[in-house]
């Protein structure tokens, strides 16, 4: 858009529930959290949702470039949008087809447009990289817009699509994460868990976020602990520590004669706990 704009705050939105804070430039302070706000971003025109406090412009340290809060939503906007999820649904079914027409290997997950339906964007997923130019070609004479096809993996594929974890919770890239940092086999050997690794894999088939949650913990205690199999003395007899408990802080000694369960205090007093 071509206008210059003069901000004088910065205010917080949403594009889903629960999902990544982006920040945008405003000329009033006047929206509130939780209010409908319509936001100009490099994908086009689109709805959000206010996320906290709006702050002053002087208050913002960042050097990335703000797109603006064009208007707080009207009732023209919020008919748009609900008619926007509709019309996604028929496009969805028009997509799927053109790419089962042409024989894709494709995996059709979301349909979206922006608010001045300027622009749809298919979102897919699929193990190969897919030469998709027929499928952009037949697309844009159907839908007469700017149409982009966006390939994401499958831990997006879970956060999108949502479920419910074998812990009986739902996904918490679903519920609350935004960001997808990396999982190691290293973690579950860390937290002495079985490497079962159908039981260590969330939905998306990857090793569990939650994996990495504490991880941290469990090095800040066992940093502090001998090593498995190490020997120590006990009640005047000597020992070989063959497991630990880290949740209880509990640890298992044995010897020829003897297997012990000790508290991690009786054996070292001097060491840091976690209660």
């Amino acid at each position: 858009m071509s206008k210059n704009y003069n901000f004088t705050h910065v205010v917080s939105v949403s594009f889903d529930e629960n999902g990544r804070t982006y920040t945008f430039g405003a000329e009033s302070s006047d929206f509130a959290n939780g209010e409908k706000v319509v936001v100009e971003t490099v994908r086009g025109i689109e709805m959000a949702t206010v996320c906290g406090d709006v702050i002053k412009i002087d208050d913002y340290h960042n050097n990335l470039e703000l797109k603006p809060v064009l208007r707080k939503a009207n009732k023209k906007d919020h008919q748009n949008y609900e008619q926007n999820i509709e019309k996604a649904k028929e496009a969805m079914k028009i997509c799927d087809n053109e790419i089962k027409k042409i024989g894709l290997d494709m995996n059709l997950i979301e349909a979206e447009y922006t608010l001045d339906q300027s622009k749809v964007t298919f979102v897919y997923v699929s193990e190969e990289r897919v030469d998709f130019r027929e499928l952009l070609k037949s697309l844009a004479t159907i839908f007469h817009c700017r149409i982009e096809l966006r390939q994401i993996g499958p831990r997006n594929k879970a956060k999108m699509v949502g479920g419910i974890g074998q812990c009986g919770q739902e996904c918490c890239c679903s519920r609350f994460m935004n960001d997808f940092s990396m999982v190691s086999i290293n973690m579950a050997k860390n937290q002495m868990l079985a490497l079962n690794i159908q039981k260590l894999s969330g939905q998306c088939g990857k090793l569990k976020c939650c994996l990495r949650f504490e991880d941290e913990l469990y090095k800040e205690i066992k940093k502090d602990l001998p090593k498995i199999n190490s020997r120590i003395e006990y009640n005047g007899k000597q020992y070989r520590i063959t497991s630990y408990n880290v949740l209880m802080q509990q640890v298992k000694i044995e010897n020829n004669e003897d297997v012990q369960f000790l508290e991690f205090r009786d054996l070292w007093p001097d060491m840091k706990y976690y209660d």
